[in-house]
């Protein structure tokens, strides 16, 4: 385990560095401190102020939700913090395929960092990255919708992101939690916010030009190499109460495919299903 990155020394983001190493796709505002990334970019989606491709990144978020409107906080500095806008081509149904596409982003930018490929990130479905040989959570990933409803306008999609970077163990929320500078990865935020936004730009591009099919574009099978969740035992918390389960697919609608113990037939889950999905116990 590395040496953690002191409070000290951490850097600002770089606005101009990082749009120098996006170009122009991507169109990037920083800001020290908001709220929330999503509920800001959600607000001027509604308003029609800002386009597909906007980005606010915030050094430090004192009101982050995360699913379920589960409290997200982290350090300010601490973190990488950002929310994307976009509209996309795809029909509005297959919007749920959004989150795990931005996971596979992440992942594969962590991967791509220094140390990151040893520190072991896998996804965990539906929202997590997850690092580190205890596969601790370093990462969530909120996706909101606004304008689809009746009377709204053009609909989009908000993507947020929040990633612990070099927050200590002593500031983790809780015990599962873990950081990229604790799992011995680069702290450098500047680096790994245009990593991710270039990664995730090929992913959506790729998903938008097939019209959604990510059984064509092999983004399927990418996600699936990718999660851990896949062929482990999982407790499901559901409306009905906690029921152990095994986890075996995730298919081409994003949902989690399970065996739940006493059913005879597999069944798909979305994320509106499940409440919390944990390790089972084998």
């Amino acid at each position: 385990m590395a040496n953690v990155t002191s409070a000290d020394s951490r850097t600002p983001i770089d606005p101009k560095a990082l749009r120098a190493l996006i170009g122009p796709r991507w169109e990037v505002e920083c800001v020290a401190e908001t709220g929330s990334t999503n509920a800001d970019l959600l607000a001027a989606a509604v308003d029609g102020a800002v386009a597909d491709g906007f980005v606010r990144v915030a050094e430090y978020q004192h009101g982050g939700r995360g699913r379920l409107d589960r409290t997200w906080t982290s350090p300010p500095g601490a973190g990488l913090t950002l929310s994307m806008l976009l509209r996309p081509r795809v029909p509005i149904a297959l919007w749920g395929w959004l989150p795990l596409l931005a996971g596979l982003a992440l992942r594969e930018a962590v991967a791509a960092s220094p140390g990151g490929a040893d520190a072991q990130p896998w996804l965990k479905w539906p929202n997590d990255l997850l690092l580190g040989p205890d596969q601790r959570k370093v990462a969530g990933i909120l996706v909101q919708v606004a304008g689809a409803g009746a009377g709204g306008g053009m609909a989009a999609a908000v993507v947020g992101l929040g990633v612990n970077v070099s927050t200590e163990p002593a500031e983790l929320p809780v015990p599962t939690a873990t950081s990229l500078a604790i799992e011995g990865c680069s702290t450098d935020r500047t680096a790994l916010a245009a990593g991710l936004l270039d990664h995730f730009d090929g992913i959506y591009q790729q998903w938008q030009d097939a019209a959604g099919d990510v059984v064509a574009t092999g983004l399927l099978l990418r996600y699936r190499e990718a999660c851990s969740t896949i062929g482990s035992p999982v407790t499901l918390e559901l409306a009905s109460g906690s029921v152990p389960a095994q986890a075996l697919d995730i298919d081409a609608q994003g949902r989690l495919v399970v065996l739940v113990a006493g059913e005879e037939a597999p069944r798909p889950l979305t994320a509106g299903d499940v409440t919390h999905l944990r390790a089972g116990s084998g």
